[in-house]
């Protein structure tokens, strides 16, 4: 029989933890917070359609909610998370569409190929653009595109192949705009991809992550893309030395050897990453470089490593 939901009032002080911030849940209790309860294992914190959240006469109503006139409270139209801000309160969505903003680096993977432009899937309502402008021409050359160009576009991208770019712009349309005018930016080999929920990610101080022991790349895109490869050095000084010379390999298709090391600590990083987000928990650099460490140490008789894993990583943030 399927479990019947109920809805309680908080009996012991907790504590929120939204975008960085904490608040503590008995203030939220004295204002009228409910939450949703299916049994001793499931999450607290998260409410349902019809769900009230908050008083209407202290909060104010925010996306996700609506005012019940007949009880003056703020309901929940979606099944979520609550967030606080000051006297705003929000419900955000478990699960969401990435929304791109100016500046995000993303991974995408090319579904079409257009007159002057490439289709990019990167999790948004709508498919981003690359204009064959916004790439870097094999050899750095910094030139107008040509005709000739236009009828090779299949040597830069084809579709299937997965790329790393950042978002150049936005219309009011919905529709996004990507480029890939940096040496680091381009065409992505000698890896795997990982998909998780977009709010799980937080902007880092930088998107490419070296992992400790120097096997494992991690390239962190704020749609939930992320791209774990062989580790490769890069030089900035020395890349834009050689003018991009070694460009004729950005838009190759073939992957490199790989010892049978470098593919375990590739698999090693992903199932750390996967832990992280079945469990609704940030994925960020500190998490999954502690991740490599407290996985180490796990029994290799544990029930649920990906739970235990986890918890683990929880108690050590």
């Amino acid at each position: 029989m399927a479990n019947a939901f109920t809805l309680v009032a908080r009996s012991k002080p907790q504590t929120y933890v939204s975008g960085g911030t904490e608040h503590a849940a008995d203030v939220a209790a004295a204002y009228n917070f409910t939450e949703l309860r299916t049994g001793d294992d499931e999450p607290e914190g998260i409410v349902m359609p019809g769900q009230t959240v908050a008083s209407n006469r202290i909060f104010m109503k925010g996306h996700g909610g609506y005012v019940d006139s007949t009880r003056a409270n703020i309901v929940s139209t979606l099944a979520g998370t609550v967030e606080r801000v000051n006297k705003l309160i929000l419900v955000h969505p478990i699960r969401n569409r990435y929304r791109a903003e100016i500046g995000d680096l993303v991974v995408g993977r090319i579904v079409e190929v257009q007159a002057k432009r490439w289709r990019v899937n990167i999790g948004a309502n709508t498919e981003a653009n690359l204009q064959l402008s916004s790439i870097n021409l094999p050899g750095g050359v910094q030139r107008k595109k040509l005709e000739s160009d236009e009828l090779q576009m299949r040597a830069f991208f084809q579709e299937g192949d997965l790329l790393v770019a950042e978002v150049q712009a936005k219309f009011m349309d919905g529709t996004v705009a990507l480029h890939t005018r940096s040496l680091r930016y381009g065409k992505l080999r000698n890896g795997m991809l990982v998909n998780i929920p977009p709010a799980l990610m937080r902007r880092m101080r930088t998107h490419f992550v070296s992992l400790p022991g120097e096997v494992v790349d991690m390239i962190a895109g704020m749609n939930g893309y992320i791209w774990i490869c062989k580790h490769e050095p890069f030089d900035q000084d020395k890349a834009e030395a050689m003018h991009g010379a070694t460009m004729e390999s950005q838009y190759s298709s073939v992957n490199d050897p790989m010892s049978p090391a470098t593919r375990r600590a590739i698999t090693r990083v992903a199932f750390i990453v996967d832990a992280l987000a079945r469990h609704g928990y940030l994925v960020t650099d500190t998490a999954v470089a502690n991740g490599m460490t407290i996985l180490d140490t796990l029994a290799p008789t544990t029930l649920d490593p990906t739970a235990e894993l986890a918890r683990r990583l929880v108690e050590s943030l």
